[in-house]
């Protein structure tokens, strides 16, 4: 048992730290103050762990269990002489200073001025002079770059010389922050080492020139590099942080909803199949249709299928999220959704992602107060945190864009219902292209005329609409004709927010799920939580990628996701 002892004592040298980890640490910055342009976020320590088993090797669970067996003396020093066969230890993780950390901070980075610091990031451009070479550096943490000067003195002055630091390149410099010379930034690091960690091939597509955005879609693996693509990129993270921090600081609870589903939340059937009856034990686009499992009456054999019925991809996360409200209260869930409507206007995708929360002992004026709140919440995040990008974006892509989110965040919201709407709408001095009575679905034009010019840019809720335009699960109201439902109205996009108070009362839920000729064997079990300790329940749906176009000024809903789909169009 002394032997097992001593083996468990615990190690005090650090030479079996691996030379990669002591390489990181080099790397880090000496001074671990930092400038956060995000709220700061507890920063993970992570353990270091124990000895690791390289494969084919004793481990050190089998020498204490040797030791113990054996009754042989083991002592740390001759542990530590074997460290080569138990493995190397994991270093500690530490955050990477970025070019955000450095510039962030009322001063823009003077405080930092005479630190030796490293850079790592991807030239933006290089301008060289007799004396001297500037390069513009971007890491993609923030808007700015990091001026780089570089004497023929400095280590690595070679690579520059050769050409091979170029446009797209990515490198790592070290040197010493000064206040700079130039208006256009208050610090530059005045390189004393550098090293090309990537070099980029002429080829390279996205130079300092302007590009088209449309362009840019057939290059979406690299339009992240540009600022624009990079400023909407990271208002699309404050968003979605946001998102989270809103729901989590007000009670609710995050479930993962499916993504294949063999139901129809709206019942538009507009949902991609999902099936394993194609043969796929070669190329897709050789699979034979005959292959394809038939029953007797040469209908599709989907009992055949992988899930033994037709399934799809979810169109919404709702139904599912309902079932976990009405056991944890108030829940959200926010993922991707997909819907297989063939259009090609710049208000669609394919796949999207969806913010979807339930709220149980609630009625539709509690939907509309929560979702008032949310958005607020959003918009005053990213006003706060992201300015740099939102002064981008109110210079290059919408002018006046600071001053109109402003006003959600100031403002309140107006609410009227869909029958006043249609009244003021037959009221407006102006012809629309798609028709106007009560009863027809309002378009992008009828909403954005209700908030734009009706009401000077306010945010406008319209509630109450006719059951025969809204799906199965809304909440049907005294009147017969109308359900408890909702949408949220801003400018420039429109429909932002829809939502309503779900029915609670099962022989309403059965009659209509017939109205529509909805079979209820598939919503069976969304029909026993009206079984079930029924409640009154209300929820919203925000197309997250509207919220990204609302933000940043975007018009086309394909720049305000990473990998657009759309019919016709996979790639990446």
């Amino acid at each position: 048992m002394t032997a097992a002892a001593a083996a468990l004592a615990p190690a005090t040298s650090l030479r079996s730290i691996s030379s990669s980890t002591l390489r990181f640490l080099f790397f880090c910055s000496r001074n671990q103050t930092r400038f956060h342009s995000f709220p700061p976020v507890p920063c993970r320590t992570f353990p270091i762990s124990s000895a690791i088993p390289r494969r084919g090797r004793r481990c050190f669970s089998s020498l204490i269990a040797r030791a113990v067996h054996s009754g042989e003396e083991t002592k740390m020093e001759a542990l530590e002489k074997k460290g080569n066969e138990m493995g190397n230890r994991v270093g500690e993780f530490r955050k990477k200073l970025k070019i955000a950390d450095i510039k962030g901070g009322p001063d823009d980075g003077l405080s930092r001025v005479g630190q030796t610091l490293v850079v790592m990031g991807w030239v933006r451009t290089l301008r060289a002079q007799s004396s001297v070479t500037f390069i513009e550096v971007n890491d993609g943490s923030c808007l700015s770059n990091m001026q780089c000067v570089m004497d023929s003195e400095a280590d690595g002055y070679d690579q520059v010389e050769s050409g091979l630091i170029s446009t797209g390149a990515s490198i790592w410099v070290q040197g010493i922050l000064v206040a700079s010379q130039g208006s256009k930034q208050k610090v530059e690091l005045k390189v004393d080492k550098l090293m090309v960690v990537g070099k980029c091939d002429p080829s390279f597509p996205i130079q300092k020139k302007r590009v088209s955005r449309e362009f840019l879609r057939t290059k979406a693996h690299l339009r992240p590099r540009t600022n624009t693509f990079g400023a909407v990129a990271r208002v699309r993270n404050a968003l979605a942080y946001a998102t989270h921090k809103f729901f989590q600081e007000n009670g609710f609870v995050w479930v993962s909803s499916p993504i294949i589903t063999a139901s129809d939340c709206e019942g538009a059937g507009e949902q991609f199949c999902v099936t394993t009856l194609i043969p796929s034990s070669q190329e897709a686009d050789q699979s034979p249709v005959d292959a394809i499992p038939k029953t007797a009456n040469g209908l599709v054999d989907w009992s055949k299928d992988f899930f033994g019925k037709p399934a799809f991809l979810t169109v919404s996360g709702q139904l599912n999220g309902e079932t976990y409200a009405t056991a944890l209260s108030d829940v959200y869930t926010f993922g991707p959704t997909f819907r297989a409507e063939n259009s090609n206007i710049s208000r669609h995708l394919a796949e999207f992602w969806m913010i979807e929360p339930e709220l149980v002992f609630a009625d539709l004026n509690d939907d509309m107060a929560c979702a008032t709140a949310y958005l607020q919440y959003v918009v005053r995040h990213v006003l706060e945190y992201c300015k740099e990008d939102m002064d981008f974006f109110n210079t290059r892509i919408e002018k006046g864009i600071i001053d109109r989110l402003t006003g959600v965040v100031e403002k309140d919201f107006v609410q009227l219902t869909y029958t006043e709407a249609i009244e003021l709408l037959l009221r407006a001095k102006r012809k629309f292209e798609f028709p106007v009575k009560w009863g027809c679905d309002l378009q992008s034009e009828h909403e954005r005329y209700i908030t734009e010019e009706a009401f000077n840019g306010c945010p406008v809720i319209v509630r109450d609409y006719p059951k025969e335009i809204k799906a199965f699960y809304m909440r049907q109201n005294d009147d017969g004709k109308t359900v408890a439902a909702m949408d949220m109205l801003v400018p420039r996009v429109g429909e932002l927010i829809g939502g309503s108070q779900r029915e609670e009362r099962l022989d309403y839920v059965e009659n209509r799920l017939d109205e529509l000729k909805l079979n209820r064997d598939s919503y069976w079990w969304y029909l026993d939580l009206r079984r079930y300790g029924s409640v009154p329940h209300a929820g919203f749906g925000l197309g997250f990628e509207r919220l990204v176009q609302f933000a940043t000024g975007i018009d086309n809903i394909r720049d305000a996701i990473p990998f657009p789909r759309t019919p016709g169009s996979a790639e990446f």
